[in-house]
């Protein structure tokens, strides 16, 4: 039993084994694109940080619109609602006057 055992991982190894490793037999495939060429592509800082500050201002509008929902319904903590959501809204605002002085906002450099 153990020599059949031993017979079969030896065949599995003698099997699998690589002969001759290219560089392009051991590249991933991938269709249309030349996996041989320059492995890094240029990269936009700017569309970086313009993406980074939509980002920013899609979760402030997924934490808005919950918050205006719950208050119609908890009218007494209408107060302390509105004051979240005008703290938020300030707080966005002066993150996005800072981007704006120091130039993050302007596509061409």
């Amino acid at each position: 039993m153990m020599l059949i055992l031993f017979l079969m991982i030896l065949l599995n190894f003698v099997i699998s084994l690589k002969i001759a490793k290219n560089r392009e037999k051991i590249s991933p495939f991938e269709c249309g694109f030349d996996s041989m060429s320059m492995n890094r592509l240029p990269f936009s800082l700017q569309f970086y940080l313009i993406s980074i500050i939509f980002l920013i201002f899609d979760v402030e509008i997924s934490l808005i619109l919950p918050i205006m929902e719950v208050s119609f319904f908890l009218e007494e903590m209408i107060l302390m609602f509105i004051t979240s959501i005008i703290l938020i809204i300030f707080i966005l605002i002066i993150g996005l006057f800072l981007e704006w002085k120091e130039g993050a906002l302007k596509w061409f450099k």
